[in-house]
């Protein structure tokens, strides 16, 4: 997303964050550096819902130019058509243009009901039980300053207070996101939403993705990381820096973090290993594992399934789903 964002000229990014804003600051420093963005955070002291934190941030939001920007959910994914959005606010001459998304069962979700031709959002629809369109909001906004006006200091939703009033007076506008698109603020979504970048990665920039014998379907693999000999990983896979796959090691549909140790003849699928971790030798880990910061799993344990928090040890099996904490 930030590296999407500095493509079309995006020089500061601001995240509204209440809860430890160093530990998102210190992780997101590599990309200031490799980017030549800048980063900084707005931190709310209590909850301002999804409209109170641009009025937090609003200062640094308007610089007297005029421009729209950009506001974004951080927990979706997909091709992140800027360019594209910025054409299109620029040519409808509303005041602020949301993306939406395609569904299957739009009935789950609150719909966005628009005109096809020009794109003027008519009203939003929450859960309906007959037919009124399927186009849901996709979380990718591009707004004027002028919408700053509207949202007040206090915990506001954009979605349902914010946005119906620009739609009644006709200058909120929607474009149909091209390609895929996931929510992925849920661990079983976040292993969906990687199988679907990395299609879209393939047919973009497919020099990227590993290749060899020992690659099967797709696979990221960061430029610091080792991989042993022996080991087959994919499809589905990303592995981050500093990481070390030793020989004879199984990786499927699974994030393997930063830091991460993953011993001789280790099997994992479906799971997502967090930061420094270390997954023992002939352990198997399966079914939505996930393990938080600095766990260690030990020789021959199997997970099946659950959340491990972080700086725990796991020396025994774990053969249901659950949290251990």
């Amino acid at each position: 997303m930030i590296e999407a964002l500095k493509e079309v000229g995006v020089t500061e990014v601001v995240l509204a964050i209440n809860y430890r804003p160093e530990v998102m600051l210190n992780f997101l420093k590599d990309f200031e550096d490799k980017l030549g963005i800048t980063i900084t955070c707005s931190q709310e002291t209590e909850p301002l819902g999804t409209a109170g934190p641009l009025a937090l941030a609003r200062d640094k939001l308007v610089d007297g130019s005029g421009e729209p920007f950009f506001v974004l959910n951080s927990d979706v994914i997909s091709e992140y058509p800027f360019a594209e959005l910025i054409k299109f606010h620029k040519s409808h001459g509303g005041e602020a243009t949301i993306m939406v998304t395609k569904v299957d069962e739009p009935s789950k979700y609150g719909v966005v009901v628009m005109e096809e031709a020009t794109g003027m959002v008519e009203k939003f629809v929450e859960k309906p039980k007959i037919f009124v369109g399927n186009k849901i909001n996709a979380g990718i906004y591009l707004l004027n300053p002028s919408v700053l006006d509207r949202i007040e200091l206090k915990p506001t939703s954009i979605e349902k207070e914010v946005f119906p009033r620009i739609a009644a007076d006709a200058k909120l506008f929607a474009m149909v996101l091209p390609g895929f698109w996931m929510d992925v603020g849920q661990p079983r979504d976040y292993i969906t939403g990687l199988r679907l970048y990395l299609d879209s990665l393939r047919k973009r920039s497919a020099n990227r993705l590993a290749t060899g014998a020992h690659i099967v379907g797709n696979v990221l693999v960061h430029e610091s990381a080792k991989i042993g000999e022996g080991c087959l990983i994919g499809p589905d896979v990303a592995i981050g820096p500093g990481c070390v796959v030793e020989d004879g090691v199984r990786l499927s549909r699974c994030t393997v973090m930063r830091g991460v140790r993953i011993k001789k003849h280790a099997c994992i699928s479906n799971s997502i290993i967090g930061w420094h971790s270390t997954v023992g030798q002939w352990a198997r880990i399966e079914n939505m594992t996930i393990l938080g910061e600095d766990v260690h799993v030990g020789d021959e344990v199997y997970t099946n399934g659950g959340v491990v928090l972080p700086h725990k040890e796991i020396k025994s099996s774990i053969l249901k789903p659950e949290i251990v904490m």
